[in-house]
């Protein structure tokens, strides 16, 4: 084609795929003054993909059986026997979406962070914390599950031997695990749907006033309520944010495949990742709200009497027993609460019942394991076989457990959950102020760092969950008498505030080089979440072989030197130490790599 000569019908005025000297407009006007063409959308970004969104599905439902625990049905409950409809909301949402943002642009879970900001002491004490937290969740997951079998069994299975059964369960769970993650997870889906039929069942029949339940979910208050509501408004505070399923659900998210080093990525991750856990916490609220609202309609200020004569004239007049003769208000638990839905709507409510909290409490089980694991990798550097991390964990949850089941009755075994409950409140704020912290710091999390706004909301809960720590227990020291328990307590108290003093004025110092990764290094190929599963996903526990998500240092091998050249070269960003390269830094698959080299 000429230079005046008039291009061809159909044609576009500018092509730029046409090396040679500049061409000419039909009117004589160089081409370099017609505009390119759009370059195409980023091919992390297309729009959003379904198939995309099932790709992330996982970590977010695993983090949420942490609301749907027996310690979390048993707030529920007691919250609606006690308070009706008025304490029917709980925060959850922001504190997940920290851990998510967290593990998704650091690449590393919240214990590994506190592995390398926080000075060994502090680190130490903040890593027993979370390990009594989950070792008080594992024994509420006992609990619930030796209360079931009882259930089911119409009290032929005592309740010591139902504990003890749960080591059973621990043992199936890790053979479970050998068979792939996304099959655990498709496991314990089938889990969260039978909690919700089986309490959307109860829902059903006992059929509660929606207009109130509406109102508990949108206006939650408590007018009038006493010191008993407000213990047990902290019972559920501690039963739902649960300290340990933070580190859990930063730890998660590193399973899948993201590339780091580029922003569109990551927020793409963010998005997928908090769009599951909003479906999976709905879900959970779901069920929660279920067993929160037949216990508010059903049996808000109940008699004992009244619970008692009920049960006399009903199928299952063998639990009558278990309610005094009297005109208080019916306390309720997981076991009693079954008991008088069996009373009032049948044997069969009560069998139902049984089978939710049974899948409340195996759902649970392993879920601690994982947490457990992530966080004494995290925190200490330190790698147990799976089999012994379980054996440790149930160990410490079951002595206790077994002996207050086998010497006392089953209102000393459901009363631990209250206390435990209570525990999880007492904890949780060393989690919570962590991974706040990390969350805030810009050189770790760039342009994703927290906005003011949500800073002094996630300060403002925090604040008030330590208010009300502090209150119960100065409230609680005048009923001890004599000063052998005041002293200590006292002196539990001064600790746990100065504790926290500190870590809110803690300026978290880096002391391993971690930097965020976000544009620092050449992009890595990027596997696009949506291809087949194998390549997508990996366990969050440690396995054999380079495609583990956790990779340490170790003593370097004597020609370290002779590999790491090439790749500093490549990496000039990635800070040594030592005169040593900080392998952390590098993207996964050069840093696994990496090790073959250094082994080899």
């Amino acid at each position: 084609m000429g230079q005046g000569a008039t291009p061809p019908q159909g044609s576009p005025h500018c092509s730029h795929t046409t090396p040679g000297p500049p061409r000419m407009s039909p009117v004589g006007l160089p081409k370099a003054a017609c505009t390119p063409p759009a370059p195409p959308p980023h091919p992390c970004l297309p729009g959003f993909s379904f198939r995309k969104l099932w790709a992330f599905t996982g970590p977010g439902f695993l983090m949420s059986i942490a609301y749907l625990d027996p310690g979390n049905v048993e707030s529920d409950l007691q919250g609606g026997a006690l308070a009706g409809f008025k304490v029917s909301g709980s925060p959850a949402l922001r504190k997940q979406r920290l851990a998510i943002r967290l593990g998704v642009v650091t690449g590393k879970d919240l214990g590994e962070i506190c592995y390398l900001y926080y000075p060994k002491v502090p680190r130490v004490l903040l890593w027993l914390m979370i390990e009594i937290a989950i070792i008080g969740s594992d024994m509420q997951e006992v609990i619930g599950t030796a209360i079931a079998f009882s259930l089911l069994s119409a009290g032929r299975i005592p309740l010591w031997a139902g504990v003890l059964i749960t080591i059973v369960d621990t043992l199936f769970f890790l053979f479970l695990d050998k068979y792939g993650l996304r099959k655990l997870e498709a496991f314990f889906g089938l889990l969260i749907t039978i909690m919700a039929l089986t309490f959307g069942y109860e829902y059903v029949v006992v059929g509660p006033r929606q207009v109130e339940v509406l109102k508990g979910i949108f206006l939650p208050s408590c007018p009038g309520c006493g010191r008993k509501e407000l213990l047990q408004a902290m019972g559920i505070i501690g039963a739902i944010i649960m300290p340990h399923n933070i580190f859990l659900h930063s730890s998660l998210v590193k399973t899948r495949v993201i590339d780091r080093s580029k922003k569109e990525a990551v927020r793409e991750a963010n998005m997928y990742f908090l769009t599951e856990s909003c479906l999976a916490l709905f879900v959970s609220f779901l069920i929660n709200l279920f067993v929160m609202a037949v216990f508010g309609e059903a049996f808000y200020h109940q008699r004992n009497e009244d619970v008692h004569n009920k049960c006399i004239n009903s199928s299952i007049s063998h639990f009558a027993g278990i309610f005094p003769t009297n005109n208080e208000t019916v306390s309720v638990d997981i076991y009693q609460g079954g008991v008088i839905l069996g009373c009032y709507f049948g044997a069969v409510a009560l069998y139902i019942w049984g089978i939710g909290i049974l899948a409340a409490g195996q759902s649970s089980t392993m879920t601690g394991t994982y947490a457990g694991q992530f966080v004494m990798e995290g925190f200490l550097r330190l790698r147990w076989s799976r089999f012994t991390r379980v054996l440790l964990t149930r160990s410490f949850a079951i002595l206790p457990t077994v002996l207050v089941a086998a010497f006392k009755d089953i209102s000393h075994l459901t009363g631990m959950n209250d206390l435990l409950n209570a525990l999880q409140s007492i904890l949780l704020p060393f989690a919570v102020l962590p991974v706040l912290t990390f969350t805030s710091l810009h050189p770790l999390m760039q342009d994703f760092s927290n906005s003011l706004p949500g800073k002094a909301l996630m300060t403002l809960i925090t604040g008030l969950v330590c208010t009300i720590n502090i209150y119960f227990v100065v409230d609680f020291l005048p009923t001890l008498h004599g000063l052998e328990y005041h002293i200590p307590l006292s002196l539990l108290l001064a600790a746990y505030v100065a504790f926290v003093a500190y870590l809110v004025g803690l300026a978290p110092r880096d002391r391993g080089g971690t930097v965020s990764l976000l544009g620092a290094h050449p992009p890595v190929p990027f596997v696009p979440a949506d291809l087949d599963m194998q390549h997508r996903t990996r366990s969050p526990l440690p396995g054999p072989g380079p495609s583990q998500p956790l990779q340490f240092r170790s003593r370097p091998p004597p020609d370290r030197d002779a590999v790491t050249d090439p790749i500093r070269a490549c990496y000039p960003h990635v800070p040594s130490r030592r005169g040593l390269l900080d392998t952390d830094l590098l993207p996964l698959r050069v840093r696994a790599r990496f090790t073959q080299q250094g082994k080899g």
